[in-house]
C-alpha cells in the first residue's frame, strides 16, 4: 500500500478537482477524464478482495481496503467497472492519508460543482453514496 501523504489539504484538493473538472464543458469529455482517473488506480491485492471490504449496493463489485498508519487512513479500491473505479479514484483524491476527522467531516459538495452527478444513473449515484458512507464510517469509528 502507498503512504503517502497528501500535498494539499482538503479544501485545495477539492478546489483543484473542480478546477479539472469543469474545465471540460462537454458531460463526455468529463466521463472520459473520470474513467482515466481510474486507470491509474494501485492495484488492490486479492487477499483485500473479501466480502468485509466489499461495498454493497453498487451494481459493480467494488472493494475498499482502508488501513490506519500514524493517525492517518489510507485506501486503496478496486472496482470492475471503468466509471465507477474513477469514481473510486475521485474519493481517493480527497480521503486517502486524512486523520479519521477529516475522513469523517469532510462534505462532498464539490461533487455537486463537478458536473458529474448531474450526469450518473441512478443505480451509479446509490453506488457512490454507499462508498462515501463506507469510507466515512470507518473514519467515525476511529476518531478519539
Amino acid at each position: 500500500m502507498n503512504f503517502t501523504l497528501p500535498t494539499q489539504n482538503i479544501e485545495e484538493t477539492k478546489a483543484d478537482l473542480v478546477k479539472r473538472f469543469t474545465h471540460f464543458s462537454n458531460p463526455k469529455d468529463r466521463y472520459k477524464y473520470l474513467i482515466d482517473m481510474g486507470k491509474v488506480l494501485q492495484s488492490l491485492d486479492e487477499s483485500f478482495q473479501t466480502e468485509e471490504n466489499r461495498i454493497h449496493g453498487c451494481q459493480s463489485q467494488v472493494w475498499i481496503h482502508i488501513e490506519e498508519k500514524e493517525g492517518r487512513l489510507f485506501m486503496q479500491a478496486k472496482s470492475d467497472a471503468a466509471i465507477v473505479s474513477g469514481l473510486i479514484a475521485l474519493l481517493l483524491k480527497i480521503y486517502n492519508g486524512r486523520t479519521p476527522e477529516e475522513v469523517a467531516n469532510t462534505p462532498l459538495d464539490f461533487l455537486g460543482e463537478i458536473g458529474l452527478l448531474q450526469q450518473l444513473s441512478p443505480n451509479r449515484s446509490t453506488g457512490l453514496y454507499h462508498m462515501i458512507k463506507r469510507i466515512q464510517s470507518e473514519g467515525q469509528k476511529r476518531v478519539v
